[in-house]
C-alpha cells in the first residue's frame, strides 16, 4: 500500500495568487461574494488556469454490506444495501437524478455486498461478502482492506480517462453510519455518544444501543487502534475503504475533490491522517443532519458550502452542491473588472 503515501503537488501558488488578484479587480466590493470567490481562486490553483471550470464531472457511489448491522443498529434490514444498488443501476436514486441534471457520469460499484449480483450497469470490484461483525472481530483482513482502497484508485483511473475536472464519491451500506462513529471517534477521541446519530432514523432508544455497541467495540479493539489503517481494518467499512482511496489517489493526479456528509467526511479524515499532503484538494459540500457530521467538520477546521438539513449520503448532498462551484467559476471567468467596465474606484 505504498502509493497511499505517495507525494502530492500543490496547487500552483502563482495561480493562485493571480486568480486573487483578479478577484480584486472585478466589480464588485473586495470579498463580497464570499466563499465563491475562495471556491474560484483554489480551483484555478489546481487546474493551473487563470479560467477554472467544473463541467465534466465524475459520480461513483460505492456500496458494501456491514457485519455490525447484526448487532440491530439500523433501521432497515441488511438487504436493503443490495435493492438500493439495484435502483442505482436502474436510475432511481436522488444521486441519479442530482447527477442527471448535473450531466455528470455515474457509476455504482460492488466493494462487498453479502451476496454478488449481476446487473449490465454495476462494476464489481469486491473485498469480500461484507465486512465481519466488528462488535466481535475486525471488520475486514488486511489484504480485504487492501482491495477495497483498490477499489477507489481504480474509480479514479476511470473518471481520469474521461478527463474528469471534479470527482464526487458516494456510499451504500446498511449500519455504515455506526461504522463512521467509531471511525471517528477513534481518531477524535470524541465521546461515542456525542457523535452516535440516528443514521436511518432510529429512534432514541436504538441510538442508544448503537452507542453502546460502538463504545463496546472500541474497547475490544482498543489495543490494536493504533494507526489509521488499522482504525480503517478493526471498525470500517468495505465502502469507506474504498472513498479513503479515492480521496488520496485522486489528489494524487490533481484531480479536486467534493466531500459528500457524514460517512464521506470520515472516509477524508481518515485520508487525511494517512496522507495529510492531500488536504489542498478537498472540497466540503454540506453539513448533514447526522449529529457527528458537525463535529468531524469542526475538528477537520473546515466550513461546507450548504446546510440543507439533508442525511441522505450516496453522494447526494455533494452533487446538489456542484452547481454553486460552476457558478462561482462563471462568476470568475466572466465578471468584467474596474477597468473593462470603465468605473472610477479611487
Amino acid at each position: 500500500m505504498e502509493w497511499l503515501n505517495t507525494n502530492v503537488k500543490v496547487p500552483d501558488v502563482a495561480f493562485y495568487k493571480d486568480a486573487l488578484n483578479r478577484q480584486q479587480q472585478l466589480t464588485k466590493p473586495p470579498g463580497s461574494l464570499g466563499v465563491l470567490e475562495d471556491i474560484a481562486v483554489r480551483l484555478a490553483a489546481i487546474q493551473n488556469t487563470q479560467k477554472p471550470t467544473v463541467e465534466r464531472i465524475w459520480v461513483s457511489v460505492f456500496a458494501a454490506d456491514h457485519g455490525i448491522a447484526a448487532e440491530g443498529v439500523s433501521a432497515f434490514p441488511q438487504v436493503v444495501t443490495t435493492e438500493m444498488v439495484r435502483n442505482f443501476s436502474t436510475g432511481g436514486a436522488a444521486v441519479n437524478v442530482l447527477s442527471g441534471f448535473i450531466k455528470a457520469p455515474f457509476e455504482i460499484v460492488d466493494v462487498g455486498l453479502v451476496k454478488p449480483i449481476t446487473l449490465t450497469e454495476l462494476i464489481v470490484d469486491r473485498a469480500g461478502a461484507g465486512t465481519a461483525n466488528f462488535a466481535v472481530q475486525a471488520a475486514m483482513t488486511e489484504g480485504q482492506m487492501q482491495l477495497a482502497l483498490s477499489a477507489g484508485k481504480k474509480a479514479i483511473e476511470r473518471a481520469i480517462a474521461h478527463k474528469t475536472q471534479l470527482f464526487v464519491g458516494g456510499e451504500m451500506g446498511i449500519a455504515n453510519t455506526t461504522s463512521a462513529s467509531a471511525i471517528a471517534a477513534a481518531i477524535t477521541g470524541l465521546g461515542v455518544e456525542q457523535l452516535t446519530g440516528a443514521g436511518t432514523g432510529i429512534s432514541t432508544e436504538k441510538i442508544n444501543h448503537k452507542s453502546y455497541v460502538i463504545q463496546k467495540a472500541l474497547e475490544l479493539h482498543q489495543k490494536n487502534l493504533d494507526s489509521p489503517l488499522k482504525i480503517l481494518q478493526y471498525v470500517g467499512g468495505f465502502e469507506i475503504a474504498a472513498l479513503v482511496g479515492a480521496y488520496i489517489f485522486a489528489a494524487q493526479q490533481g484531480l479536486a475533490i467534493l466531500i459528500d456528509g457524514f460517512i464521506s467526511s470520515v472516509a477524508a479524515l481518515l485520508a487525511i491522517k494517512i496522507n495529510s499532503k492531500i488536504q489542498p484538494w478537498l472540497f466540503y459540500a454540506h453539513q448533514s443532519e447526522e449529529k457527528g457530521h458537525r463535529l468531524v467538520l469542526k475538528y477537520l477546521k473546515v466550513k461546507p458550502l450548504l446546510d440543507l438539513n439533508m442525511r441522505l449520503g450516496e453522494g447526494s448532498g455533494a452533487v446538489a452542491a456542484v452547481p454553486l462551484m460552476q457558478m462561482a467559476c462563471k462568476l470568475h471567468n466572466e465578471m468584467a473588472t474596474f477597468k473593462q467596465a470603465k468605473i472610477t474606484i479611487n
